[in-house]
């Protein structure tokens, strides 16, 4: 009997040990920072703590009512009431409804007056319901009553305005958007901008914090650096980068707490193709780096878990899309721009996609399997929206299940 019970213990130990292995986080300090090399599966292993529910689609592109049908829609916030407000970036218009997907009503619409936009960037709301808009090339951020009327322009003079989210509030966070223009020059960037930029109501730069990862090559620093970054109630920030392994935690005042990484598929760690820039006289052709693409977006919820569109395998040629910017400038200087999109937009299921999970700490909990292509996540209480924003122009709705 002494001897089976011996065996039985040996054998406890090995299936133990073996299941550490299999979801253990190797944690390090690094220059002071805390670093997580996370597993493949997380610690939930093969039963996750939570599941999401399919609840409803949110806009239809094949829709011949104009209200719901949106044009590379880009943001979407909700108010005290819970009211949704849709940026609806091609269409330059944000789209109000209530919380059953009632269309209310549409504010803005193309132009450079009060309350109008120009492909709008982001969109946040604060507790009184006045809405930001990044409104880049009309080079403002413009601030709306909720009823959708001015309330106060920022002007930016010397930089472009890109992603915004509001922190508290006295504070606005801003990241680079897309669409910026490229300018043509010789030298390279001596020293790389920080990744978030801080400012107050006024639009002065506070101060910036995160550091890019230099590639030596400015195609590659912006291909390569390009994030998604979102603030939780408290203030803390989060990001993921979308060609690299790598999602970072800031506290409030900007210090970076943690990284964290993940076992994937497939390596980021060099890029596919560097990209190339060619002009002369008023024409610049600019194509952009290939590299294989990480995670489209970041969230977090009110339990602090941190929610991140990772993807399994890169998506193949009949799954791909784009855009493509088409800018002119008359004769007097004035520029404008055309945006289209690319690529094969009736494919609208795909098994690329996944959301991973991860606790305050970035630690990888687990991960969720997805049938659809995603662009961006938001979360709102128990709710998770998907944004298709190219193929389906669309929202997807899930509710969140605790187990």
């Amino acid at each position: 009997m002494k001897i089976k019970f011996t065996f039985y213990v040996r054998i406890a130990l090995i299936l133990t040990l073996t299941c550490f292995l299999v979801h253990a986080q190797k944690i390090e300090t690094v220059d002071g920072v805390r670093v997580i090399h996370n597993g493949k599966e997380g610690k939930w292993g093969k039963n996750p703590e939570i599941s999401l529910e399919y609840v409803k689609n949110i806009g239809d592109i094949e829709s011949e009512n104009e209200n719901v049908l949106f044009h590379m829609p880009t943001d979407i916030v909700f108010d005290s009431q819970g009211n949704m407000y849709v940026l609806d970036f091609g269409n330059h218009r944000i789209q109000k409804y209530d919380s059953d997907f009632n269309y209310i009503t549409t504010i803005g619409r193309k132009g450079q007056g009060p309350g109008e936009f120009v492909y709008p960037q982001s969109l946040d709301i604060d507790d009184q319901g006045y809405l930001y808009v990044s409104d880049p090339q009309n080079n403002r951020i413009q601030i709306l009553t909720p009823e959708g009327k001015e309330h106060n322009t920022i002007k930016m003079q010397d930089i472009s305005p890109g992603i915004i989210r509001l922190q508290g509030a006295e504070r606005m966070l801003m990241g680079r958007g897309g669409f910026t223009i490229i300018r043509m020059r010789q030298e390279e960037e001596k020293i790389l901008p920080k990744i978030i930029k801080v400012l107050d109501q006024e639009g002065k730069i506070i101060k910036e914090f995160g550091e890019q990862m230099d590639y030596k090559e400015m195609l590659l620093n912006r291909e390569g650096n390009r994030n998604k970054f979102t603030v939780d109630k408290d203030g803390y920030v989060y990001l993921a980068f979308l060609n690299q392994n790598r999602i970072e935690k800031y506290s409030p005042e900007g210090k970076l707490l943690w990284k964290a990484d993940r076992e994937l598929n497939y390596d980021t760690s060099k890029p596919k193709s560097k990209g190339k820039r060619e002009g002369s006289g008023g024409y610049m052709s600019i194509e952009m780096p290939d590299m294989n693409r990480c995670s489209n977006g970041i969230a977090v919820d009110d339990k602090g878990r941190i929610w991140v569109v990772n993807l399994k395998r890169q998506l193949r040629e009949n799954e791909s899309v784009g855009s493509n910017a088409r800018v002119t400038m008359d004769s007097s200087g004035q520029r404008s721009m055309a945006l289209s999109v690319v690529g094969n937009t009736d494919v609208r299921e795909t098994d690329a996609y996944e959301l991973e999970v991860y606790d305050p700490n970035g630690v990888l909990l687990g991960r969720l399997p997805l049938t659809h292509f995603v662009d961006d996540i938001y979360v709102h209480k128990d709710r998770i929206y998907l944004l298709d924003k190219m193929r389906g122009a669309q929202y997807y709705e899930y509710q969140i299940l605790e187990k």
